[in-house]
């Protein structure tokens, strides 16, 4: 009978036993899945704290950071922030130089291995519309008298390169620079020292915005600069009391000011918060990231090659769809045919393109190849030195040292003490702005037992000096400038008691165009046929002259560590 009842309770009870022994399985997992999970977590908390801890306490004094009596410092941006426009490029090896058959047999870009640092790139080149921001600011800040006008006047682009002797260009004289039509259409007109410095000019601009919307500087900086107190980003770094003209009363905000503040609301390098400066690519930067090779990489090996910024050997997508069959860059496609047969095969562009027309690189950067070539940073030579240096390759170095005064006081430029430059072609600019601190070549005393480098100005090296020439035995007294390795003419400007004197070079023994003057161009535009899309084609041009199919963009070097991703991704095909 006890039996019979054993079994009706086990009957009536089957599904709560079920239950209880699936909870105590469910515990005994949960219990395997927590103490994992603890282990794991304590292991990755104690690999962050020892991080973290290199950010509280220093190891060189034990003193604590940040503390009363330790040193200051922010770990919040110990990574740095990605500036506006731009886009990060990761840095590596590849092989600069053409890898295709070289048809024109110029020996001007022979292959070699380079390494690049990373670096941060515009993701389209810069546009009428950031151009005429730049202008409208310089309208607003410098007086348009004679003197202070020739600032804004040595801005301005050359609309004039749309002329041409036997074509009717003048819609496009009158407005592709200021027609909103043309407002996402690159900047043309620019020589290669009006885009340095709109790039001068941008850093200032961004930092002043950050060091603004972070409570450091006033609302007047940003919406009313004037001559007197423009901001310098090397100024604010190095002599923040002298930055801004000396008003100290723009380092507040009005709101959070108080009596007892005596000090400058100011920060430095170690803050984070300033970003590195704006400038043009240089050659090796430019090419690596236009070839975009990730796309074609599996592991360390690549699939596949490029002639063009994208895959394959042809300039039309094949991919099936809408879009088979269409243009990937905007140029020439043969005599007398700039776009192709209208409605069908159409690029969709004439002349230039909008920014991002055509689709990106495998990079996320728009017309690396077509609508216009581009200016970098380096002066030209017809051979890269991969023998003196195969890391982060630039020609063009001419290192500089801030100005001091007898009293040792850093020298600031002045509103009336603009330097301004004339270019050969009778162009004048301004060299430095109003609130940067004043610059001249390194000296003995820092070339005195230097090893890495021995003179300031570097564009000759190995490749222009009297080292490398066939006078290289002749005593300095006895050089004259006949005996340059490259004897480009040479066209003087000078001021007379009366007007502007210009020289044109009329002699016949001139051999080379070749000088300290003439600037990379890269990349190809909308009148040049589909061979100079390849980014390993590369040419020349004076710096202080411009054309109607030369454009730039801007780039920032990359400070901290190689990559922002710290796991390893398999790039996708």
């Amino acid at each position: 009978m006890q039996q019979i009842k054993l079994i009706v309770y086990l009957q009536l009870n089957c599904s709560k036993i079920k239950s209880k022994i699936k909870n105590i399985r469910i515990m005994k997992q949960k219990f395997l899945l927590g103490f994992f999970a603890i282990t794991w977590v304590g292991l990755m908390m104690t690999g962050c704290s020892s991080q973290s801890n290199d950010f509280k306490r220093s190891r060189g004094t034990g003193k604590a950071l940040n503390g009363k009596e330790g040193f200051k410092f922010d770990p919040r941006f110990k990574n740095q922030i990605t500036g506006p426009g731009l886009v990060f490029v990761e840095g590596g090896t590849f092989t600069f130089g053409e890898v295709q058959d070289d048809v024109l047999h110029d020996w001007n870009n022979t292959p070699n291995q380079q390494h690049v640092r990373s670096f941060y790139m515009d993701e389209t080149e810069v546009t009428n519309l950031m151009y005429l921001e730049y202008l409208d600011w310089l309208k607003k800040v410098f007086p348009a008298d004679e003197e202070y006008g020739k600032i804004y006047q040595g801005a301005l682009p050359d609309t004039l390169v749309w002329r041409t002797p036997l074509g009717f260009n003048e819609d496009l004289v009158n407005n592709y620079l200021r027609h909103p039509a043309y407002a996402l259409y690159p900047v043309v007109g620019v020589n290669w020292v009006q885009a340095v410095q709109y790039c001068n000019w941008r850093t200032d601009r961004v930092n002043e915005y950050i060091l603004y919307r972070s409570g450091k500087l006033s609302k007047e900086v940003i919406e009313n600069p004037t001559i007197e107190t423009i901001f310098s980003t090397q100024t604010y770094l190095d002599a923040p009391e002298m930055a801004l003209g000396g008003d100290t009363d723009l380092y507040y905000r009005s709101k959070k000011r108080s009596k007892k503040d005596t000090g400058l609301n100011v920060v430095n390098r170690t803050s984070g918060l300033i970003m590195p400066a704006y400038r043009l690519p240089t050659e090796i930067e430019w090419e690596y990231a236009a070839k975009a090779e990730i796309g074609i990489r599996e592991y360390n090996t690549l699939k596949g090659r490029k002639v063009y910024p994208w895959k394959g050997y042809y300039t039309r997508t094949f991919k099936p769809g809408k879009n088979q069959g269409k243009e990937l860059a905007n140029f020439k496609i043969d005599d007398g045919n700039y776009d192709g047969l209208a409605g069908w095969s159409d690029d969709g562009a004439d002349i230039t393109a909008p920014v991002k027309s055509y689709p990106p690189n495998d990079l996320g950067l728009y017309d690396m190849a077509g609508n216009v070539n581009e200016w970098v940073a380096d002066i030209y030579r017809q051979i890269i030195d991969d023998d003196a240096n195969d890391f982060n390759y630039y020609r063009g170095n001419v290192y500089t040292k801030q100005a001091f005064d007898e009293n040792g006081k850093l020298i600031v430029i002045t509103p009336d003490s603009i330097p301004l430059d004339t270019l050969p072609n009778g162009k004048i600019i301004a060299t430095q702005m109003p609130g940067s601190p004043a610059k001249k070549l390194v000296d003995d005393n820092e070339l005195y037992l230097r090893q890495n480098f021995t003179k300031a100005d570097n564009r000759n090296y190995r490749d222009g000096d009297i080292e490398s020439s066939r006078y290289y035995m002749k005593e300095k007294e006895d050089l004259n400038d006949n005996m340059r390795m490259y004897n480009a003419p040479i066209h003087k400007i000078y001021k007379d008691s009366t007007a502007l004197v210009k020289e044109f070079d009329k002699s016949n023994s001139r051999t080379s165009l070749i000088d300290d003057q003439v600037r990379v161009i890269k990349g190809g535009s909308w009148r040049d046929r589909a061979y100079w899309l390849d980014p390993a084609q590369r040419r020349f041009y004076p710096q202080y002259l411009s054309r109607n199919d030369i454009g730039f963009r801007c780039a920032m070097s990359r400070v901290g560590t190689k990559t922002i991703k710290k796991s390893f991704r398999r790039p996708t095909n």
